[in-house]
């Protein structure tokens, strides 16, 4: 299929460490070239190049350079904890449970769910986007977890429950004290989807110009894309629902917490439609993994643990900013 160079090369953009290589190349030996030729290409995520130009890593500043670069399975990593998070919230929400043990193994600490429950919705149109979009966060997951292979991380713990009170408190959606149900009904779901989505679309965004496969950038790209779709569509809904307000209060207790500047926009501006967050130019928001953390910790500080993720994510990009 390929060269052993080529399929050696992948290898060694496949995975954060020495023991991922090792564990790729026996899998190689076991399953012969012409296979893995073809299984790095669709289950193997590429780390930074760096380590395949000999000559500037004989020095020392090469080898710095290398150790402190992002490799792409540390970036792939960081998102499949943002799927598992979206796909167990959507999974209760439409099926009444989360995501099958066999999508959910990996590398790091594997963590329990708490919190869940099905949402007993009032629109059959919203239960049908509900359940699309569930599937495409099943497949989200699905697809990460092939693509880095050996190198996945474990699902971490995650908080559905409480945190989603602390974002509606810090909100000003109720009051301390108070509780909020995301499963209760079909508003709370929405403006529940809502805290999710913006956030996964402008993770990819901060993150494609850090993954150097090609390959992979593609992939990002196009999960991009369906995030889009998807927050697009629960913006729209919650517009048509006259819960502008209640969205417009969580963008911007979220734009109290990442350290991006104030480019986190509501569903309304100027008492206007605005089913797009864009720039002057019209282009989608990025965060830096560390900003997308500190929505998903629930707070503006560099911790590496919190809110929706109680014992934090897995992998080596854990810190928010």
């Amino acid at each position: 299929m390929f060269g052993r160079n080529y399929v050696n090369h992948l290898i060694e953009r496949s995975a954060e460490n020495p023991d991922d290589r090792r564990r790729f190349l026996k899998s190689a030996s076991a399953a012969g070239l012409g296979v893995v030729g073809v299984g790095v290409l669709s289950a193997a995520a590429g780390c930074s190049s760096a380590t395949a130009v000999k000559p500037a890593a004989n020095t020392a500043a090469a080898k710095a350079a290398a150790a402190a670069a992002i490799s792409d399975a540390a970036i792939l990593n960081f998102a499949l904890n943002l799927e598992y998070l979206e796909a167990e919230f959507y999974s209760n929400a439409v099926h009444g449970h989360g995501l099958p043990a066999s999508l959910t193994t990996g590398k790091g600490t594997s963590g329990p769910v708490t919190g869940g429950k099905q949402v007993s919705f009032s629109s059959k149109g919203i239960k049908q986007f509900a359940q699309e979009i569930a599937m495409d966060e099943y497949d989200h997951v699905s697809f990460l977890r092939a693509a880095l292979g050996s190198a996945a991380v474990s699902r971490p713990a995650i908080d559905i429950k409480a945190s989603f009170t602390a974002a509606a408190v810090a909100a000003g959606l109720i009051k301390m004290g108070q509780t909020f149900d995301v499963y209760a009904n079909e508003d709370n779901f929405l403006l529940g989807a809502f805290v999710f989505e913006d956030v996964g679309v402008t993770a990819y965004k901060g993150a494609a110009p850090l993954i150097s496969n090609k390959t992979y950038l593609g992939a990002a790209a196009g999960i991009l894309a369906v995030e889009a779709y998807h927050a697009a569509t629960i913006r729209t809904v919650l517009y048509d629902k006259g819960l502008a307000a209640d969205a417009d209060a969580i963008s911007a207790a979220r734009d109290s917490l990442d350290h991006n500047g104030h480019d986190d926009q509501g569903i309304t501006v100027g008492g206007r439609a605005n089913i797009v967050p864009a720039d002057s130019n019209s282009l989608a928001f990025g965060r830096t993994p560390a900003n997308v953390l500190n929505i998903v910790y629930l707070t503006p500080k560099a911790v590496t643990s919190g809110g929706f993720f109680p014992a934090g994510v897995n992998g080596t990009i854990n810190t928010s900013g």
